[in-house]
């Protein structure tokens, strides 16, 4: 399987349900594994119900360092940003990660970033999941990028596939959402970094097919009554 060729400062943004805090989490994990150092601030200032800090207990059990706000404010739903993420961002390791929050009002967020990313180079990847609304299309997926961009006032310089209706996904989906995203690539010019596959399903699916990295999704951001899956 194709290794994922990431490294530096990544900012992974998207629309609500496009699954961008599961990639997130999912890529720190695949890259710590592989012995790269790694970093992730959660940004996702806007949607209370699935963020990074979710996982902060096993990422940090496996040495991934996180930025998060104070203690106090954890659970708050207020827009509140510690000087923490803007010095992970001056002062990178072999990968920081940046889960920004979801649609153009998560993506605002970084734009109060500026001065933090001011000279630095940097990956900003727009995660893409065909089975989801208002991403069904190339027209929906690049409206999408303009709002982001707009907010964020950053580029999205590539495009991440994570086609998958959670607990439904069949393989075909897993297919139809690749064909999909890489027309998307040739249609925007953005590269395809990476897609998705749960490990659910993953022992099902035909790699031969796919000609880009692969990341096995492992899930921990899940409801209450459901157990993410364990991270060794």
């Amino acid at each position: 399987m194709v290794e994922i060729n990431l490294q530096g400062i990544v900012v992974i943004v998207g629309n609500y349900g496009s699954g961008k805090t599961e990639v997130s989490i999912n890529l720190a994990v695949n890259k710590k594994r592989s012995g790269v150092e790694v970093q992730i601030a959660d940004l996702d200032l806007v949607n209370p119900y699935f963020r990074t800090r979710e996982a902060r207990s096993q990422l940090s059990e496996i040495g991934i360092n996180m930025a998060l706000p104070p203690e106090e404010y954890l659970q708050a739903d207020l827009p509140i940003l510690s000087p923490v993420v803007a010095g992970l961002i001056k002062n990178p390791v072999e990968l920081t990660i940046i889960d920004a929050g979801g649609d153009d009002a998560g993506a605002t967020v970084l734009a109060s970033l500026a001065d933090a990313f001011k000279g630095k180079s940097f990956h900003m990847l727009q995660v893409v999941n065909p089975l989801r609304p208002f991403t069904q299309t190339v027209k929906g997926c690049l409206k999408m990028r303009s709002e982001i961009e707009t907010a964020a006032k950053m580029t999205i310089n590539g495009i991440i596939g994570n086609a998958n209706l959670i607990d439904e996904t069949s393989p075909e989906d897993i297919y139809s959402g690749y064909e999909f995203v890489k027309l998307l690539s040739q249609e925007s010019g953005l590269d395809l970094k990476f897609i998705t596959v749960s490990s659910q399903i993953f022992h099902e699916i035909d790699i031969s097919r796919i000609s880009c990295p692969v990341l096995k999704i492992e899930r921990q951001l899940v409801p209450p009554w459901k157990k993410a899956v364990e991270l060794k």
